[in-house]
């Protein structure tokens, strides 16, 4: 959601007058109704109807609609009520649960531009089923850029869909078309970039990599008090899994005697949605008094938790493409001046972020002694009074959502200049 809104935010600012088009009352595992503030006064924020799959849902598996959206992604349907809704949802709902939707959203941009004329539009997935609108939208001559958050066919879920032959050629076919028809195509990622371009038989500059980044007036007033009693390792968002090298780190370091871990001024804060495993990980692992879990805080307090930490854990999970992962919360860590410590690919793109920017070190999953040692690193600087930095706030400027809208805005200006020379639109 973050990036849509502040493209939304900015876009002003770099000489493009945005109109949001969305529904009425989506169906979201987590909702920060103060967010809603950043969208600048006089942006038209148009909202249509759309069929609400996970209501039903809900009621065949008694959960309300947030639950429902996230138990679509379970790793393991609890029941035959889950497991039909699964099949369904892979196979009778190409692309995603959302695609309802389209239709309401064609109709409702027509009589816009009907009413006041577009010079482009812009669509944002997942939920993929966006772009579809896009490329009705595109057949009228309007120019089309659209926005990859994550890959598409190649999502870290895919695979746990049970999906059939037919509806994956479908899906792919779909993926492919979007590729091919949209004027532009932008994606967060240098890999996520190449791995999309490499689907279809285009120029390279039809690609494009406008990354996440963060909002500098998020930061403004938040300054950083980490507690001087204890070094704090904060992990803030969701965690898609469990942490288990960073346990396995922490459980090394009290093997070995270390100080932090015995006598619990080393200590693991996981603030948002934590899945139960984590806690029997916990448990298994002796580290019950040195992991506390915080529930869910919306985007402000998020800021200060940041802000707050000794260091910050970013953990990528052992995902297909994994490589090209570069979550907005990266940006967000990094801009809070505090050092992050994760785990995930070394060679990735987040590992070379980190680099660049020297805003932290980036382990492999399968290195607990690196990890480790890293930890160990950090703690022992702030016990002697000289915690490490992080990243120096002169390096993060290419990385600001104000940069970034700026290199979206001069990719729909491409993409209107090259379309109309072709005589498209």
């Amino acid at each position: 959601m973050q990036r849509t809104l502040k493209f939304a935010k900015y876009l002003r600012a770099a000489g493009i007058e945005p109109t949001v088009l969305t529904v009425e009352a989506g169906a979201y595992p987590k909702l920060d109704p103060a967010m809603a503030a950043d969208v600048p006064p006089g942006v038209a924020v148009l909202r249509t109807p759309a069929p609400d799959p996970f209501a039903l849902y809900g009621r065949l598996t008694g959960r309300t609609r947030q639950e429902a959206v996230a138990d679509q992604l379970r790793s393991a349907p609890a029941g035959a009520a889950e497991r039909a809704a699964r099949w369904v949802r892979a196979n009778l709902v190409v692309p995603d649960a959302r695609v309802g939707w389209v239709p309401f959203a064609v109709r409702a941009a027509r009589r816009a531009h009907r009413a006041r004329p577009f010079d482009a539009v812009l669509t944002s997935g997942p939920p993929h089923s966006a772009h579809l609108v896009g490329r009705a939208l595109r057949r009228h001559g309007l120019p089309w850029v659209a926005d990859f958050r994550d890959p598409w066919t190649d999502i870290h879920y895919y695979e746990r869909l049970p999906r059939t032959h037919p509806a994956h050629w479908a899906d792919a076919r779909l993926e492919r078309a979007v590729l091919r028809a949209a004027d532009r195509v932008t994606v967060v990622s240098g890999r996520w970039r190449d791995l999309l371009a490499a689907k279809v038989d285009r120029p390279a500059r039809a690609f494009a990599v406008v990354a996440n980044g963060f909002d500098a007036e998020d930061f403004e007033d938040v300054e950083g008090r980490p507690p001087t009693d204890r070094f704090t390792l904060t992990h803030v968002g969701t965690l898609y899994g469990t942490p288990d090298p960073v346990l396995r780190a922490l459980a090394r370091l009290r093997a070995a005697g270390a100080q932090p871990a015995g006598a619990g001024r080393l200590r693991l804060r996981l603030v948002g949605h934590v899945p139960a495993a984590v806690d029997e990980a916990v448990g298994r692992y002796g580290l019950r008094e040195a992991v506390e879990v915080v529930p869910y805080v919306p985007h402000d307090a998020a800021v200060r938790e940041m802000a707050g930490a000794g260091a910050l854990l970013l953990v990528l999970e052992d995902w297909p493409h994994a490589e090209g992962l570069v979550t907005g919360k990266l940006y967000e860590y990094l801009a809070s001046g505090r050092p992050v410590i994760g785990v995930g690919p070394p060679d990735g793109d987040a590992a070379a972020l980190l680099a660049e920017t020297g805003g932290g070190a980036l382990v492999a999953r399968d290195d607990v002694d690196g990890l480790a040692a890293v930890l160990g690193a950090h703690y022992d600087a702030w016990a002697a009074g000289a915690p490490l930095d992080g990243a120096p706030r002169d390096r993060l400027a290419p990385y600001t959502r104000r940069a970034q809208t700026a290199r979206l805005a001069d990719v729909i200006r491409e993409a209107v200049v090259e379309r109309r020379r072709r005589g498209g639109g």
